[in-house]
């Protein structure tokens, strides 16, 4: 690692000043200790003794002068090693009039932003000989022109990091203080800049937020002097000023973890479905405060950050943030520098870098108890109840729109995601989202990653599915999961083992979607199931269909799904079959959202404790919210009921077990069938009614 040495404001370095010598103090009464040599070190007279030449081609030698013939610069360096001579900084300084030493000048240190700038600054700057000091302003922007001033006599050029003070101030201080960069301000024309296209990144957070449905968004806001801070502002205003029906609230918090932690009850009070900070640690912040007193992220509310810090993504939720690329820039600020160190003729400014979504866990859909359908509208009316659908479709939406920027190529990320929009037949309306289909390349390796439905809608805007909850991180919407098949886990978290018990293991599949194509209000999609050694297991023809319900406010989403055994005989099982009795869970599994309250029903059965591991050819879960009451309708095929796998006072889900009780056994070349039909209402369904729909699902 460079040499690098820490300048704050009031502090001192130890590093050389050739152009402006330190007055030596007068003594006073007891004379200084001399300082003495370090025992076992020599100086340049001994070198130059020893070696037989001047204390003048020592000096030559050890500053690396080419004028110097080959066979003596051997025999010094001989010498210097043998003899342990160190040449002085100080006095090489003072020799050759530079202190081959930068500055870089940053707000706070204590920022990992910043960290990873000085990083990238440092290392670039070792590979060509030269130290790195570091000055911290600490946010004091009064401070930062006497602390840039300091900085600069104490070496050859600077590195200026998101300096805080003001334009006017910036641009009379760089004729001062040159050769220097500047990173993260607009560029003067003048003075090497990088700048950062902060438009484009929140352009792509409130694009991320408003597909998900958020329409209340608030901004944490930065500190004052922040000229990033008003950038950010300045397109959040731009982004919402062009949606009559987005509403920005903002708020001041500031740039650190604490500032987040502390308007966390603020935050509440606004009421947003989204908070988009003013960077990665107000975030880590507010997600801290909001664990402590049970708000969940992002089932009650979604944040995202900005940045992309080291460890945005092991924050729980993982943090959705706009990636920033933060070494490299410091590594582009030295590109810039050097040239004018040198003499060389200097490099352009790049354009502005755009930073990219990372999209993780900590954004999802608007809480269930916020419906679509009553979005406020001009003038501050409410619509009316929504009136039946007319029609369905599916549409595909950009190509890998659900995978987060900077990840690892994923062979489904190539795959357009889907979304089912369905038209009421009410005026002023227009179209709903039903349901969004994803290909979960961003699902993290040990939740196994598969494609999911999530959200999915009522036709009154209820979402009735969760994503990644606290309670199993590892359940997504609507999927084919499956804990066991030949030993490879398509379920994710920890795999049962029989007299052992839950334990994680690297055995983690995936199943890949390798093409998907709508027409109208069907989606096909084919997919391949790799094992954990990303070989292929099964092939697997994926079908859902989708239909308005002609008489009630309610739709229709029909799954298949054809397992082929094609590399081989397939064994599926399941925690029950590995000795954990009534844990028979795995195939087509639904993860519905939370309520207020949740009741479930089959045919003739009334809850969980019936229904669970019943054969009723249906399900119903009826759930009550704050704004509304809804009911899931869960169909089997009526030539295949398998039996029910459910939870409700744990958490609500259910799906038709491939592996109840016994081992679930595929030839080689065989095929196996599963099927789950879901119907969506806007009201709670009683038990005739949910039987009636039920007989109906599948025709």
């Amino acid at each position: 690692m460079v040499p690098t040495t820490v300048l704050g404001p009031g502090a001192t370095t130890a590093w050389p000043t050739p152009t402006r010598p330190t007055r030596r103090r007068p003594q006073l009464t007891t004379p200084r200790p001399q300082t003495r040599r370090p025992r076992g070190t020599a100086t340049i007279a001994e070198v130059a003794d020893a070696a037989g030449v001047s204390r003048a081609t020592v000096s030559r030698v050890m500053n690396g002068h080419d004028t110097v013939d080959a066979d003596l610069v051997a025999r010094v360096r001989e010498v210097a090693d043998r003899l342990h001579y160190r040449p002085s900084n100080v006095a090489r300084s003072l020799s050759l009039g530079r202190t081959e030493t930068v500055a870089v000048v940053v707000p706070d240190l204590a920022n990992p932003m910043f960290q990873q700038v000085l990083r990238g600054v440092a290392t670039a700057a070792g590979d060509a000989g030269y130290r790195v000091l570091v000055a911290d302003t600490a946010e004091h922007a009064g401070e930062e022109e006497r602390v840039v001033l300091d900085a600069r006599m104490r070496c050859d050029a600077l590195v200026l990091v998101s300096p805080r003070m003001p334009e006017r101030a910036l641009r009379a201080l760089l004729p001062e203080v040159r050769p220097a960069v500047v990173v993260n301000r607009a560029p003067d024309g003048t003075t090497p800049t990088l700048e950062i296209d902060y438009a484009h990144g929140i352009g792509q957070i409130v694009e991320h937020l408003l597909a998900l449905g958020h329409r209340h968004l608030l901004y944490l806001a930065g500190p004052t002097e922040s000229a990033s801070h008003r950038r950010r502002l300045e397109a959040l205003r731009a982004a919402a000023a062009h949606r009559a029906d987005v509403r920005l609230s903002e708020m001041p918090a500031g740039a650190t973890v604490e500032a987040g932690y502390v308007v966390a009850e603020d935050v509440l009070a606004a009421r947003p479905t989204a908070v988009v900070a003013y960077n990665d640690l107000v975030a880590f912040g507010l997600l801290a405060r909001l664990n402590e007193i049970g708000v969940a992220v992002p089932g009650d509310l979604s944040i995202v950050g900005f940045d992309d810090v080291e460890l945005a993504r092991f924050a729980t939720p993982s943090l959705t943030t706009a990636a920033v690329p933060q070494a490299e820039l410091g590594r582009l600020a030295w590109q810039h520098l050097r040239p004018l160190l040198t003499g060389e003729d200097p490099v352009p400014d790049p354009v502005p870098i755009r930073p990219r979504l990372a999209v993780r866990a900590s954004t999802g859909p608007v809480p269930p108890s916020v419906r679509l359908a009553r979005t406020a509208v001009p003038g501050g009316a409410q619509p009316a109840d929504p009136a039946p659908l007319r029609d369905v479709a599916w549409r595909l939406a950009a190509v890998g729109a659900d995978a987060p920027d900077g990840a690892e190529p994923h062979p489904g990320a190539a795959v357009p995601t889907a979304e089912l929009l369905g038209t009421s037949q009410a005026a002023g309306i227009g179209e709903l989202p039903l349901a969004r289909y994803v290909t979960g390349a961003a699902v993290p390796p040990v939740h196994s990653p598969r494609p999911y439905l999530h959200p999915v809608h009522t036709p009154g805007g209820t979402s009735l599915t969760d994503v990644s909850p606290v309670d199993h991180r590892h359940h997504y919407g609507m999927s084919f999961a499956v804990p066991v098949v030949n030993g490879t886990s398509y379920w994710g978290g920890r795999t049962f083992l029989r007299d052992e018990g839950p334990t994680l293991l690297p055995n983690h599949g995936r199943q890949v979607p390798t093409a998907r194509r709508a027409a109208g209000a069907t989606l096909h999609e084919d997919l391949t199931w790799l094992d954990e050694s990303g070989r292929p297991l099964l092939r697997e023809e994926r079908t859902l269909d989708a239909a308005p319900w002609p008489d009630a406010l309610a739709w229709a989403l029909r799954w298949r799904s054809v397992l082929h055994a094609e590399h081989g005989a397939l064994r599926i099982e399941s925690p029950a079959t590995n000795g954990r009795p009534q844990a028979g869970y795995g195939g087509l599994f639904w993860r519905l959202s939370a309520a207020d309250t949740t009741s479930v029903l089959g045919d003739g059965l009334v809850g969980e404790a019936a229904v669970h591991g019943s054969r009723s050819p249906w399900l119903a879960f009826v759930q009550r919210r704050e704004l509304a009451t809804t009911t899931l309708l869960l169909v089997q095929p009526p030539a295949q009921v398998r039996p029910w796998f459910v939870r409700v006072s744990e958490y609500p889900g259910a799906g038709p077990s491939l592996a109840w009780d016994q081992v679930c056994d595929v030839p080689d070349g065989g095929t196996l069938d599963a099927g789950l039909a879901a119907v969506l209402v806007d009201r709670a369904l009683s038990a005739d009614e949910a039987a009636d729909l039920a007989a109906r699902a599948w025709a």
